[in-house]
């Protein structure tokens, strides 16, 4: 797995509840995070921020949502990140990028730690690398543009791995994968699936019912399929 130059400092400076996840994630390989397979060539290049930090209920990730009006994966709750610009000199400068345009995220405030996997969303050929990082001097965000970001919100590990937040959600097309109901915001999709196995691989995960499957509302956004929790319901697809 490429990492950040930085790599080996930026642990040491992590606090201790964050060195298991490190650990694990020295040997973590894409199938560990998707059953698809990354193309070697072709699909955008794009990058997520996978923000970790602590406030008052302990730890937490940062996570917006997309705003109602957009045409792609309107209403979703999403990591920070976009598209890599010409500019960007890797990931990490496309993800710091797009947070600090998405939400105002001072990016001196922020101590990259790993780069995740390339993971491919076949659904609109978005080759994207979740950039961990530790927000180690936390600030207050909110959205940058409202056509884009209708909120902005830090979500405590403690809720997400709270059993009675945890579900599964199926798509109209077949598609089901976990998801997060936290804090008025239902988290499912590419977010959801890579915040399911950060969570496992840090220990943090609690036993959940996971024939516990909800429909999701016709919000008109197509799933982007991660994670290998992922799973397709056969008979909505005959």
């Amino acid at each position: 797995m490429s990492q950040p130059p930085e790599t080996a400092s930026a642990r040491r400076a992590a606090p201790a509840w964050l060195q298991p996840l490190l650990v694990r994630l020295g040997t973590a390989r894409i199938e560990d995070f998707t059953q698809l397979r990354t193309p070697e060539h072709g699909g955008r290049e794009s990058a997520v921020l996978v923000l970790l930090g602590e406030g008052e209920t302990g730890p937490d990730v940062l996570v917006l949502q997309r705003a109602a009006t957009l045409r792609n994966h309107a209403g979703q709750p999403a990591f920070p990140g976009g598209a890599a610009d010409p500019e960007d000199a890797d990931a990490a400068a496309t993800a710091l990028r797009e947070a600090n345009e998405e939400v105002g995220l001072d990016v001196s405030s922020v101590t990259l730690l790993t780069e995740l996997p390339r993971l491919w969303i076949p659904v609109s050929d978005f080759v994207v690398t979740p950039v961990l990082a530790w927000w180690h001097a936390p600030h207050p965000v909110h959205p940058r543009e409202p056509a884009e970001v209708a909120h902005v919100a830090r979500l405590p590990i403690a809720e997400l791995v709270d059993p009675e937040n945890r579900v599964r959600v199926r798509h109209s097309s077949g598609w089901i994968g976990p998801a997060f109901s936290v804090r008025g915001m239902l988290v499912w999709g590419f977010t959801a699936g890579v915040l399911s196995v950060l969570l496992d691989m840090g220990g943090w995960s609690r036993p959940w019912p996971r024939n516990r499957v909800i429909e999701l509302p016709p919000t008109g956004a197509t799933p982007a399929p991660s994670a290998g929790t992922d799973d397709v319901d056969e008979s909505a697809v005959r």
